[in-house]
C-alpha cells in the first residue's frame, strides 16, 4: 500500500516536469496581437520574421526583417535572459535587449502548450516607459 501511493505520487510529480520540459525548443512566431487601452493590432509582418530558442533556464528572441536591412522596412530585435515555467505560468527575466531601457524587467504571462503549438498570453507593463499592453502570442515548434 505504501509503495503504491509513492508511485502514485512521483508519477504525478513527473506529469508536472514532463510538461513543464516541453517549452524547452526553437518556436517561430505564426501571430501576435497587441491589445492598448485605445486599439488592437498585428504585430506580426509578412517582411519579418521572429523565433524564440528556449532550453532548460534561458529564452532568447531574434526578430528581422526579410530584405536583410537593405530598404525602409529593416529591423532587428534581439533579447534574452532567464524564465521559470511553472503550472502554466511563463516569467520571463529580460536580462538583454537592444532597447536597452526593457533591460532587467519581469514579465509574467499565462502560457498553453498544445501539441507543436505554444501559446502567450499577459501584459507587458512598464510604467516609466508608457508600456501597457496586452498581448497574445502563438509559436509553433521548429
Amino acid at each position: 500500500m505504501k509503495y503504491s501511493v509513492l508511485i502514485s505520487l512521483l508519477l504525478l510529480l513527473g506529469c508536472g516536469i514532463e510538461e513543464e520540459s516541453k517549452i524547452e525548443g526553437t518556436w517561430q512566431l505564426v501571430s501576435a496581437k497587441t491589445i492598448t487601452k485605445d486599439s488592437t493590432f498585428s504585430t506580426v509582418s509578412p517582411n519579418q520574421e521572429m523565433i524564440k530558442i528556449i532550453n532548460k533556464t534561458h529564452f532568447s528572441f531574434l526578430r528581422h526583417d526579410l530584405n536583410k536591412g537593405k530598404d525602409s522596412s529593416a529591423v532587428y530585435v534581439a533579447g534574452g535572459g532567464r524564465y521559470v515555467f511553472k503550472e502554466g505560468i511563463y516569467k520571463e527575466y529580460l536580462d538583454y535587449l537592444n532597447y536597452r531601457e526593457w533591460e532587467g524587467k519581469v514579465f509574467e504571462f499565462n502560457a498553453k502548450i498544445n501539441n507543436d503549438t505554444l501559446t502567450i498570453t499577459g501584459v507587458e507593463k512598464i510604467e516609466e516607459l508608457g508600456v501597457d499592453n496586452k498581448i497574445i502570442e502563438v509559436y509553433k515548434k521548429l
